[in-house]
């Protein structure tokens, strides 16, 4: 059966950055010259579908991929289509092979080989990096009545700008990133109210700290240990907004550095958002735990009626169809490996972590290893 299917030494699934890091060493540092897979028909599609006026969380200068800085001329904190361009130069100057508007449905081991299943061509493989991400399929939580619901309701996915929502009554669930930056979006004189719905307090850092970018500090501060590290962050947080206990936002329970290990939570950008909620212009409120109709129930008792409802509420993996039945993956459907070592013999995942230092930063830095040791294995095998 695999003499009848294209051949490849390496096959990377997901064209997003990761994939792009990964392949690039692969071909300039070891000599592989491996396809990337992607079921999209553009490169890191994810980041060509983010919101309108999203800029990097992180600073530019060190969250470039391996070979190629990202241009001074995008500034600290480049926007999406800086970014969109960026990666568009990646791939010509690096000169990867991308397979692109190709789905992997399906991955299993062939012999000594692997067979990748898509819904056009498919392949076989020496070795298998699969890079897909963490953004690969927007999860709402199965609200109770959220069938039933008579407003508007979508995931911050399919948000593009705030204009839809003109003189309306919004309601973002989540506060991450995203659904700080949309409910500030929001509440920038184009809603008509904004209220921000959070279960668990988030970690609040300031974008920059006496001009220095804040995740200049990360890759020194992740040395320390745990405790350490989450004792200062919380009194730096207190330092710089205060305590905003009254405006529902208490201390979280958990350190900084904690939360991240435990559960993958990031820190949450503050600056912006903490004036906002005490001017008024955002309201915190309790979780969401069930729609009633026009109504949502929130934990606290409290019903509230939005007019819309925008779930910031992450994303699943998705990797279930492809290797579910590999047992390489947890309860939740994560890689149980993610970097090194191989999850099995050939097959590699990167990119599913949330580190302190921001994710581009780590792919960068995880690339080189991970493509040595496919490297590696290709020799042995």
């Amino acid at each position: 059966m695999s003499s009848q299917l294209r051949h490849e030494r390496v096959v990377v699934v997901g064209a997003g950055p990761c994939g792009l890091a990964i392949a690039r060493q692969l071909a300039h540092e070891q000599k592989v010259d491996a396809l990337v897979l992607d079921r999209a028909t553009a490169p890191v599609s994810t980041w060509r579908g983010r919101y309108d006026g999203f800029r990097l969380n992180t600073c530019g200068y060190w969250s470039h991929l391996p070979g190629q800085p990202i241009p001074r001329r995008y500034g600290r904190w480049p926007k999406r289509d800086d970014m969109v361009d960026y990666f568009d130069s990646y791939v010509r100057r690096q000169q990867l092979r991308l397979g692109l508007g190709v789905t992997v449905t399906r991955i299993d081991r062939d012999d000594d080989r692997w067979q990748i299943t898509t819904d056009g061509e498919s392949y076989t493989a020496d070795a298998v990096v699969i890079a897909t991400g963490n953004y690969h399929t927007p999860a709402l939580p199965a609200w109770p009545g959220m069938e039933g619901y008579t407003g508007e309701l979508l995931h911050s996915a399919d948000y593009r700008n705030p204009w839809p929502f003109a003189g309306r009554d919004v309601l973002v669930v989540g506060v991450g990133n995203s659904a700080t930056d949309i409910a500030l979006q929001l509440s920038d004189g184009v809603a008509g109210r904004v209220r921000l719905a959070v279960r668990t307090p988030p970690h609040l850092v300031p974008r920059s700290a006496a001009g220095i970018p804040v995740d200049a500090f990360s890759a020194a501060l992740r040395r320390l240990p745990v405790p350490v590290l989450d004792h200062a962050a919380a009194l730096a947080s207190r330092l710089w907004f205060g305590d905003l206990t009254s405006a529902g936002l208490p201390a979280p329970r958990r350190g900084i550095y904690r939360a991240l290990l435990d559960d993958g939570s990031i820190p949450t950008l503050g600056d912006e958002l903490v004036p906002q909620i005490k001017a008024g212009r955002i309201e915190v409120v309790a979780a969401v735990e069930a729609f009633d109709g026009d109504g949502i129930v929130l934990a606290d008792g409290q019903t509230i009626r939005p007019e819309v409802v925008i779930g910031a509420t992450g994303y699943r993996h998705g990797l279930e169809p492809l290797v579910g039945h590999l047992g390489v993956l947890d309860e939740e459907g994560a890689p149980v490996v993610n970097g090194l070592p191989s999850a099995a013999p050939g097959l590699w995942f990167a990119g599913y972590d949330e580190p302190l230092i921001g994710p581009l930063q780590s792919f960068r830095l995880q690339a080189g290893p991970v493509a040595e040791d496919v490297a590696g294995f290709l020799v042995a095998a």
